[in-house]
């Protein structure tokens, strides 16, 4: 046989080979389609909407994400094959694809905002710095649970400001009218000899629980099929329960759930009658698909119906946040949130489960409805969240809380901001009252941080050329201030925003002689740098973290810091 006769018999044989791979690939589609389309034994299939019912659509695919698409696998002749594995020509059979990881199961099925580090930037050019408060804590749970899991977290479930107002800070209390103090904190930067560390550390005025203000609460539950696992439904039920229990006689629940349909399940009810409230809890079952937007309207409407004025008017979202949206459009949600938001019933979210968590989704809906954003892992995490701070989850004393900074270019060069990318805000909006901001709760403990470089040593950071209309100002001060902090907030039922100011002093206080709370804050920002593979954490390693953080533990009654230091070896084992 002629080479050329070989040739075409042997292309002959591999276009065969191809096409019975891809006859029995077909074969096999057919069969995995058939398979989704039977319902599953005990289900019931979700009915067929009719005609000109409106279509549900994913809130998740309505906010803005990042995503990435798979790469193609590039086929003969640089066609793709067209398959999900590779095909052994030899055998004719497709090969099985690698089992994905539980860390690549869980990053593609659960969604977060994308988040770029804040970069330094030069007083000259940029001497204010806006932002508003944060106190969720979602973010610190969140990574708890990968790392229990034995795997990182993926970088943008990392938010360092939700790391560092996990804690409790010994910060003075608020004395006179103001709703909280503020005290700064000025030493040296633990990761950069050169650099200085500023913390600002704001104590929300506490509230004992037999001072809190009555309770308007609604319990908006997710019972959808998604939600049956252990670690959302049942350990959703077990934590409210907890709730309950804490409040007082006059305080009053009533439950919304959502599913296929949104229904009342308990009217507002007194808690004179706890039995009932937690019978209604623990009578509550998951299955079929999910509607949250018309669950919400309900929510909002019973909290509104029964509306106590000067009390505590709530609603409390408990889900995964996969659902869909009853409501025609995201956009309509959120505009309903923030209205009602405005009429004094407030949005606070309690996430649970794993694999397919909207983190971002959550986070959102949290921030429109002037409340806070929790993620229980754990019953000890309920029990922190729900009972050990209870006034605080559920009472607001002060609401759109916006920080501003000046520094000034004669003793500090350049800056950044550690944490709250996605909370920063123009310089023209801390004194627009329009404009939202974050809210406190009693006794919310509230910690940012800026990393400060010197004048002069603000090497490699990008410039402007000088301005050819403009003469840039030279400085005028000669105060010995580095900077001053402003706060703007208003009372729970005050439309207008109050100032508070006070200028801070860097003494040059050596890191070694700062407060616990200075160095545990900053053991804590350093975790989340590395976790976040930050471009400014320098040389900083899980050890050194631990070591910072082991010589700064203060009064830990509860716990948390120790469990902080078992994180950093966790994540400094896996990442070996």
């Amino acid at each position: 046989m002629c080479k050329s006769q070989a040739s075409r018999h042997g292309w002959a044989i591999v276009g065969l080979v191809v096409m019975i791979g891809a006859s029995l690939q077909g074969c096999a589609n057919q069969a995995q389609d058939k398979a989704e389309i039977a319902p599953a034994a005990g289900v019931a299939a979700e009915p067929t909407p009719a005609a000109g019912a409106p279509t549900r659509r994913s809130l998740s695919s309505a906010l803005p994400q990042e995503s990435a698409a798979a790469p193609q696998s590039p086929g003969m002749d640089g066609m793709s094959v067209g398959m999900a594995g590779k095909m052994d020509l030899a055998a004719g059979i497709k090969s099985p694809d690698p089992k994905p990881s539980e860390a690549e199961k869980t990053a593609t099925a659960e969604a977060y905002s994308r988040i770029e580090d804040n970069p330094f930037l030069r007083v000259t050019q940029t001497p204010l710095s806006t932002f508003s408060i944060d106190v969720d804590t979602a973010s610190y749970a969140n990574v708890r649970r990968f790392l229990g899991q034995g795997m990182m977290p993926p970088k943008d479930a990392v938010r360092i400001e939700e790391l560092l107002n996990y804690f409790a800070y010994d910060d003075p209390a608020p004395t006179g009218d103001a709703p909280f103090s503020v005290r700064v904190e000025v030493a040296g930067c633990p990761w950069n000899a050169a650099h200085r560390l500023a913390r600002i550390g704001i104590k929300g005025r506490p509230i004992p629980q037999d001072k809190r203000p009555l309770s308007n609460l609604v319990f908006l539950i997710d019972v959808s099929g998604s939600m049956q696992d252990a670690n959302k439904l049942p350990l959703l039920k077990t934590s409210l329960q907890r709730l309950v229990e804490q409040l007082g006689e006059n305080d009053r629940v009533a439950i919304v759930v959502y599913a296929g349909a949104s229904g009342l399940v308990l009217p507002s009810t007194s808690c004179l009658d706890k039995q009932v409230i937690l019978s209604a809890l623990e009578q509550l079952q998951s299955g079929g698909s999910t509607n949250g937007g018309a669950g919400i309207q309900l929510a909002y409407d019973t909290a509104v119906a029964h509306f106590i004025r000067g009390g505590s008017n709530r609603v409390l979202l408990a889900t995964d946040g996969d659902f869909n949206v009853g409501i025609s459009s995201e956009g309509d949600l959120i505009r309903l949130i923030e209205q009602k938001a405005k009429s004094g019933v407030f949005l606070s979210v309690l996430g649970f489960g794993m694999g397919n968590l909207k983190d971002a989704n959550l986070e959102k809906l949290a921030d429109k409805g002037n409340g806070n954003y929790a993620y229980i892992d754990s019953a000890k995490e309920a029990e922190k969240v729900l009972v050990q701070e209870l006034s605080s989850t559920l009472v607001t004393i002060a609401k759109d809380v916006k920080i501003q900074v000046e520094f000034n270019p004669n003793k500090v060069g350049a800056y950044r901001l550690i944490g709250y990318e996605n909370r920063l805000l123009a310089k023209e909006d801390f004194n627009d009252d329009r404009k939202d901001a974050g809210e406190i709760g009693a006794g919310h403990h509230v910690t940012a941080l800026y990393e400060l470089v010197p004048p002069g040593k603000e090497i490699g950071l990008p410039t402007v050329d000088p301005l050819k209309y403009q003469q840039a100002e030279g400085s005028k001060t000669s105060s010995d201030e580095c900077l001053t902090v402003k706060l703007r907030y208003k009372l729970p039922e005050e439309e207008k925003s109050r100032l508070l100011e006070r200028g801070v002093t860097d003494k040059g206080t050596e890191y070694a002689r700062a407060s616990d709370d200075f160095k545990f804050a900053g053991a804590v920002a350093a975790f989340g740098m590395l976790l976040r593979g930050s471009p400014d954490k320098g040389t900083l390693t899980f050890a050194g973290v631990h070591e910072l953080a082991s010589s700064a533990m203060g009064q830990d009654a509860l716990g948390y810091r120790a469990e902080f230091l078992g994180l950093v070896k966790k994540a400094q084992q896996i990442g070996h």
